[in-house]
């Protein structure tokens, strides 16, 4: 009787773990993620300077180096010289204008005094022919100096434009840290020769992580957006280290569970993927695994 009796205690015992065991399980795996940005240079030239190493931590609109901007500087110089030389034939044509005037308002002196000598016979008609001849050929001159400043003034503006255009150029030969995050993959070094759009590095932001998990058609009712989840990382072994975490995306479309989940049989099944965002305290790093565990079904 007291065998049976301890037998019956052991089976269950084993039972109760085993249903234990079955509601503690994990109801969805994956890896965590980040935003991952990729630096890329904006100009052509040698990497003068690139003060930045990978697991650095850069903050955001820092500038991290620059790439060589002599010829640019020089394009720019020069630029300058075209405007300004520009600038002063628009001086001389004022100065031009200013002289016609003058020789104009003395013209209108002499034609006045013709007139009053030619009503006293004093003077010929011709005299006053050629004073307003003079007259509509100052005019004439003066209209032409005028006509002269608006391709000085289209001159100048084109200046101006390939001025800011290299000006820009320069700016964009800074190295300017887009976020605040943590260097991930350093792919240039300084005194290397860069080109536009060539990768310099690349960083994320890990202060806050995203596990991606994998869940079936039968768990999708049981989460949605906002959801707070149990995250479940390993700690040894045995034990593992509990999170909390926040459904923060749930894709809209099924798919096949990716080829790093589970058995083969698994990974013909269609899963929706879903995103958890944590906070990060340095433990989490991108690629390692980690699991969810839903708080209700």
């Amino acid at each position: 009787m007291k065998k049976h009796f301890l037998t019956t205690l052991v089976i269950l015992t084993m039972l109760t773990a085993s249903c234990s065991d079955n509601n503690d399980k994990p109801d969805a795996y994956g890896s965590f993620e980040a935003t991952e940005v990729t630096v890329s240079s904006l100009a052509n030239g040698r990497i003068m300077q690139l003060h930045i190493e990978e697991g650095q931590l850069v903050d955001s609109n820092e500038l991290v180096g620059f790439v060589d901007t002599t010829d640019l500087y020089l394009k720019k110089m020069q630029g300058i010289a075209q405007k300004d030389a520009t600038g002063s034939r628009r001086e001389d044509l004022t100065a031009q204008i200013a002289v016609q005037e003058q020789n104009r308002a003395n013209i209108l002196i002499e034609q006045t005094r013709v007139i009053n000598l030619l009503k006293d016979g004093a003077a010929t008609q011709k005299q006053l022919d050629d004073i307003n001849s003079n007259l509509n050929l100052i005019d004439k001159q003066v209209a032409s100096l005028k006509t002269q400043f608006r391709g000085i003034e289209d001159q100048i503006g084109s200046a101006e434009q390939q001025i800011a255009q290299v000006r820009e150029s320069i700016n964009n030969a800074l190295i300017i840290n887009p976020l605040k995050g943590t260097v991930l993959t350093k792919f240039a070094e300084s005194n290397e020769v860069t080109t536009f759009g060539k990768p310099l590095y690349k960083i994320a932001d890990l202060r806050e992580m995203e596990l991606r998990v994998y869940v079936s058609g039968a768990q999708l009712p049981h989460i949605k957006i906002g959801d707070k989840v149990e995250v479940r990382i390993d700690k040894d072994e045995k034990t593992n280290t509990k999170m909390e975490g926040l459904v923060s995306w749930i894709s809209q479309t099924a798919e096949f569970t990716p080829k790093t989940i589970q058995t083969k049989e698994e990974r013909v099944n269609l899963v929706y993927a879903v995103k958890v965002r944590l906070q990060n305290d340095g433990s989490l790093k991108i690629g390692m695994p980690g699991e969810i565990k839903l708080n209700s079904h």
